[in-house]
C-alpha cells in the first residue's frame, strides 16, 4: 500500500506462445522466466497482492512455489493467441471482486521483461501516485534506430521511398524525440482502465527506462540478447 491506496499486481503467463515455445517456463539466468516478475513483485513493499493468471497447471505450481497467488486457471477462451490482455485483466479483477478483494491501482508485469526489478516497480508506482493529475503510467525508452524519419517504404518492385518527406538528418541528436512502450511496467487506476480499456489514457505519464533494460522477449533472438545483457551486468 502507498498513500492509502491498495495495489494489485497481475502477471499474465499462458502456456502456449508463438515466438518462443513454452517461454514462460524456459530457464533464464538459471530460473524459469515466470520467476522474475514474481520475485520483483514480492520484493516491492508497495504491492498488496500478487496474482498470476495462467492456463497452465505447471506455471500455476511454479508460481505458487515462488510466492504468488494463483486462485484460478484461466479459461481457454482467454489463453489463445488472439486473446486480448484487456479481457484477461477484466477476468482477473472480476474473480477477485467476487472474493471481496478490491484494489485502487493495479500493476501489470509480463514475464517477457525479466530485467524489471522491485526498484523499478517502487519508483514508477511512487511517480504515478504522487502525480495529482495522471491516471496511468507506462514504461518507455527512446526510439532512435526505429525513428520514423529513418524508415523506408518498399513497393512490389522492391523500389524504396522515404516513409516521411522530411529531410533525413545524419545527426541523431537533431531528430525529434520519440519513445516506444518498453513493456517493463504498466500501472493504472482500476476505474480509469475499465473506462479506457487501455493503459495509454488521456492522462498517462511515461516512466523512462534505459535501453538495456527495455528488453522484451518474444523470440529466441530476444532471449539470447536479454540473457547476454544480464550476464554482462553480473560480470560488472
Amino acid at each position: 500500500m502507498f498513500k492509502n491506496k491498495k495495489i494489485l499486481c497481475i502477471i499474465p503467463a499462458r502456456k502456449n506462445s508463438q515466438g518462443l515455445k513454452n517461454k514462460n517456463i524456459k530457464k533464464f539466468n538459471g530460473k524459469p522466466l515466470i520467476y522474475w516478475p514474481i520475485k520483483a513483485a514480492k520484493k516491492c513493499k508497495l504491492i498488496d497482492y500478487t496474482v498470476v493468471t495462467t492456463d497452465s497447471n505447471e506455471i500455476r505450481n511454479l508460481s505458487k512455489n515462488y510466492g504468488a497467488n494463483v486462485p484460478f486457471i484461466r479459461p481457454k477462451r482467454l489463453a489463445k493467441n488472439t486473446s486480448k490482455i484487456y479481457d484477461v485483466i477484466i477476468h482477473t479483477l472480476n474473480y477477485l471482486s467476487k472474493k471481496n478483494l478490491y484494489f485502487d491501482y493495479f500493476i501489470l508485469l509480463e514475464p517477457t521483461s525479466p530485467l524489471t526489478n522491485h526498484k523499478d516497480i517502487s519508483s514508477s508506482t511512487k511517480k504515478l501516485l504522487s502525480n495529482k493529475i495522471a491516471t496511468s503510467l507506462v514504461s518507455v525508452t527512446p526510439n532512435i534506430t526505429g525513428h520514423p524519419i529513418f524508415n523506408l517504404k518498399m513497393k512490389k518492385n522492391n523500389l524504396v521511398k522515404k516513409y516521411t518527406q522530411k529531410k533525413i538528418s545524419i545527426h541523431r541528436q537533431n531528430i525529434s524525440k520519440l519513445y516506444y512502450i518498453s513493456g517493463n511496467i504498466y500501472i493504472s487506476k482500476i476505474d480509469t482502465y475499465l473506462k479506457s480499456k487501455s493503459f495509454v489514457q488521456n492522462k498517462t505519464i511515461g516512466y523512462l527506462v534505459n535501453k538495456w533494460k527495455a528488453s522484451e522477449i518474444d523470440d529466441i533472438v530476444d532471449f539470447i540478447k536479454t540473457e547476454a545483457i544480464i550476464k554482462y551486468k553480473k560480470s560488472k
